[in-house]
């Protein structure tokens, strides 16, 4: 019933944010990784942590955070620091992971960017997420 939910979750979160943001899905993605960047886009935190699995746990600049309350407010810092948009460009898919290469604009230096986002899934949402360069 769990990833029954989910599911329904992130295709409420695609329909209610995918016309809102800014910068176009030119790649198709799984549905929880698409639900990341369109919420991203959409500067909805709360939509982003959803995305994720209650137990997952991002990987981002030397820190790790766990659980979706340490999750939105990773997202929250990071939207507020860099005011970025991120255009997925590639997706490499292996067994329960996904490799997503994503142009990266925002308020940093070398802006813009072309970064690396591994997923992690699992059947409620996404499990882990490293991003790199």
């Amino acid at each position: 019933m769990a990833a029954a939910y989910c599911q329904l979750c992130h295709v409420a979160i695609l329909r209610r944010f995918r016309e809102l943001s800014e910068v176009p899905m030119t790649v198709s993605l799984p549905a929880p990784i698409e639900a990341y960047f369109v919420a991203s886009n959409a500067r909805a935190v709360q939509d982003v942590a959803a995305a994720f699995a209650a137990d997952a746990e991002v990987r981002d600049e030397g820190k790790i955070h766990r659980g979706r309350e340490a999750i939105a407010d990773w997202k929250r810092a990071a939207l507020d620091n860099y005011q970025m948009q991120m255009e997925p460009l590639t997706i490499e898919r292996a067994a329960q992971t996904a490799i997503v290469t994503a142009r990266v604009a925002g308020d940093f230096p070398g802006s813009p960017a072309r970064l690396t986002y591994r997923f992690g899934l699992g059947e409620d949402g996404i499990t882990s997420l490293e991003i790199g360069a």
